[in-house]
């Protein structure tokens, strides 16, 4: 059924092909509108009867003015039904034994009803005849309760499975949105930490009267939020677009540790329109300022590579830092809190975005450390594109 909904989708097109080409038929669920499915299935199955009754009759010599009780027959169920079909809408809302007992008083009630229509059709018609009139009475009561009966088994059926349906869906969209709600969350918490450092340093710059520099510095960070604030925190970007954010981030910086701070880009045109989630690197590269740049006079060096992994994509980001096993500037557990929130934030966003289909591992040598992500190699735009 959620398949059906979501319909179907196809390719980018030119603005002149899209005007020139007719418009789609999107298929619509069968049960989409209830109260058109209702009146298909009412007309269509009592016509089934109608036909089946029919055929039976004819195939037993009968003549056609025999068809009249049977027509007759089947208005009178098909009326009875819609009867019907009101009281059982109510007694969805009640208790079972409620609903159960009633329902049977009801099939049984409308069989009487019926089968007293038909037997009275049957001796007016057949005047002649010496069936008894409580014979013809119970024998299409028979018939009616089993016409009926199934009616209603199959009314409470799709009523059934459509509330099953729409919890399933109900709960569909209750945990996408709570999985929206994670990913938003961690996100946020991305930003405070860059902010506060970025402002740290205008403020220092301001107080050191080096104005241009601080003007260039805000100016630089009004752009970078101008990104992360229009954009949605699900989002995903492309690995170019999000090597691109962390150009402008790295322009903040070099404002800071200038020469000291030597990003390298490696990027594989092969996955470089491969998606992420947006700002997905950027506390990567932020740690190995952190713990590489920051701590040696020299600065560091720190590459970002992307790269095919057979149907994955390989994201790397290095820096030529001290690692883990030199000194104690970077702590034993860099996915703990010794680190901040970064590197523990994207190993939760790659499960909240890819599930069991990612990898997220860290290695240190005596000259540097390095972050490696595996995801799938996806290309197709997603609903929530950043801009």
């Amino acid at each position: 059924m959620r398949a059906l909904r979501s319909g179907f989708t196809g390719g980018m097109k030119s603005p002149t092909l899209r005007a020139m080409s007719p418009p789609r038929i999107q298929p619509q669920p069968f049960f989409a509108d209830k109260n058109r499915a209702f009146w298909n299935l009412q007309s269509l199955g009592w016509a089934g009867a109608f036909l089946l009754r029919g055929s039976s009759t004819i195939a037993n010599g009968q003549p056609l003015s025999s068809l009249i009780p049977v027509l007759i027959s089947t208005v009178s169920g098909y009326s009875v039904t819609l009867l019907i079909a009101v009281i059982f809408r109510f007694l969805l809302k009640q208790k079972p034994v409620v609903t159960w007992g009633v329902s049977i008083i009801t099939v049984l009630a409308a069989a009487g009803l019926v089968a007293f229509i038909d037997a009275w059709v049957f001796s007016t018609q057949n005047r002649a005849s010496e069936t008894a009139g409580v014979q013809l009475f119970l024998g299409a009561f028979y018939l009616s309760v089993t016409l009926l009966g199934a009616w209603s088994a199959l009314y409470y059926a799709i009523n059934f499975y459509l509330t099953v349906e729409e919890q399933a869906d109900q709960l569909l969209r209750l945990e996408t949105q709570a999985s929206s709600a994670q990913l938003a969350m961690l996100r946020y918490q991305l930003n405070p930490h860059f902010l506060f450092n970025t402002l740290n340093s205008i403020s220092t710059l301001v107080l050191l009267k080096q104005t241009d520099r601080a003007n260039a510095m805000l100016s630089r960070l009004s752009s970078f939020l101008r990104y992360t604030l229009i954009n949605e925190p699900t989002a995903q970007v492309t690995i170019e677009q999000e090597v691109e954010t962390l150009k402008l981030y790295l322009e903040i910086e070099k404002m800071r540790f200038e020469d000291r701070l030597r990003p390298v880009f490696t990027i594989d045109p092969a996955v470089a329109q491969a998606r992420l989630p947006s700002l997905l690197l950027q506390p990567l590269v932020e740690n190995a300022i952190k713990y590489a740049v920051t701590p040696k006079e020299e600065g560091a060096e720190i590459s970002v590579t992307a790269q095919p992994a057979g149907e994955n994509v390989r994201i790397i980001v290095s820096d030529s830092g001290p690692g883990l096993n030199e000194g104690a500037m970077r702590p034993n557990n860099p996915v703990s809190a010794g680190t901040g929130v970064g590197l523990a934030n994207i190993r939760d966003r790659l499960i909240q975005a890819f599930g069991e289909r990612q990898s997220f591992e860290t290695r240190s040598t005596p000259g540097g450390f390095s972050v490696i992500i595996e995801m799938p190699l996806n290309l197709d735009e997603p609903s929530k594109v950043a801009a």
